[in-house]
């Protein structure tokens, strides 16, 4: 073989071998523990991080730890990333509460969501369920509004954080229906889910994964979903637009962002490891049964995503004069 011919093969070879290893190669990795930030306590926020870290941990080669941060409707976890140093070693599982809705809904925001935190995927979204403590007597949603207008202040409603789609849903259905019922915000799903069953409070919006075992058991009724059509694991229950509030929708979500300015190689990285792990097969069979459409987006349109959605929760806002306290 001459020395032309020789070259002209081993060119070939690596055009034919090469891409995968070089890409492989240049791949970034994390030199020290990522750290997953949670700006919310017992929730799917915090399910979805605990599902996610430990394949993500294999991925990457080092300790992804998952800490709770909550507060001021989710603004001190989402603050504490967007202030973070852009690389790569800090992640936020963010939700409708700190990146859409917040922005309107108060006053002073520490961050700008759309400024100040690179999107890396929006992962899944979900309708809720409208239910109600078991032994409270209201059987339907029609009922629960009849309850509350007979006895104005009486009644009241729990939401997971002040900002949360569970908070702006049930203020939704409060301007809707033309009832005032009192708002209650916890720290989280957890504490809000246990005052709903002990009698508390009396109703509540929560993601389905929050308290689908506790509708199994008994302890809570479901009324309806905030979707637009019924969910196939309980086909029974009408939707809120079925009960008579047209064209009424509210939509949770959660995705995985990471500080502002961070380099492309890494979004990119963090983008095909987090599509593959929410889309495998045990992992996205377990976002399933908690009732969850698996997404997956890219980092563009998980950005133009939050864009839209605080328009829209902003216009609910305005609409429906809710407020931060």
């Amino acid at each position: 073989m001459t020395l032309i011919h020789r070259r002209a093969a081993l060119a070939l070879c690596a055009a034919t071998l090469a891409p995968g290893a070089f890409a492989q190669a240049q791949d970034w990795a994390p030199s020290r523990p990522v750290r997953i930030i949670v700006p919310i306590v017992g929730s799917t926020n915090d399910v979805l991080a605990r599902l996610v870290a430990p394949k993500l941990q294999e991925a990457l080669g080092q300790p992804v730890v998952v800490e709770n941060k909550p507060g001021a409707g989710g603004n001190i976890g989402a603050d504490l990333v967007a202030k973070a140093q852009p690389d790569g070693h800090t992640l936020l599982v963010g939700y409708n509460g700190p990146l859409a809705i917040n922005p309107t809904l108060f006053e002073k925001m520490p961050y700008d969501p759309v400024k100040d935190l690179q999107p890396l995927t929006l992962a899944v979204k979900s309708p809720q369920y409208l239910v109600v403590n078991a032994n409270s007597g209201i059987t339907s949603v029609q009922d629960l509004v009849a309850k509350a207008k007979a006895e104005p202040s009486r009644y009241s409603y729990a939401s997971v954080a002040v900002g949360s789609a569970s908070h702006l849903t049930m203020e939704m259905l409060k301007s809707a229906a033309g009832i005032n019922i009192t708002h209650v915000p916890y720290r989280g799903a957890g504490p809000a889910v246990t005052d709903l069953i002990a009698g508390n409070v009396h109703a509540a919006f929560f993601v389905p994964g929050n308290v689908q075992q506790f509708v199994k058991e008994g302890k809570l009724k479901l009324l309806a979903s905030s979707g637009t059509k019924r969910f196939p694991s309980t086909p029974d229950v009408p939707t809120l637009a079925e009960s008579g509030f047209k064209d009424f929708e509210a939509t949770s979500w959660i995705g995985f962002l990471t500080a502002p300015n961070t380099p492309r190689p890494i979004v990119d990285r963090y983008n095909r490891e987090l599509v593959k792990i929410i889309n495998s097969p045990d992992t996205s069979a377990r976002l399933r049964e908690m009732e969850f459409e698996v997404i997956g987006s890219t980092p563009e349109q998980f950005s133009s995503w939050i864009r839209s959605e605080i328009g829209r929760w902003g216009q609910v806002i305005k609409a429906t004069g809710a407020k931060a306290d």
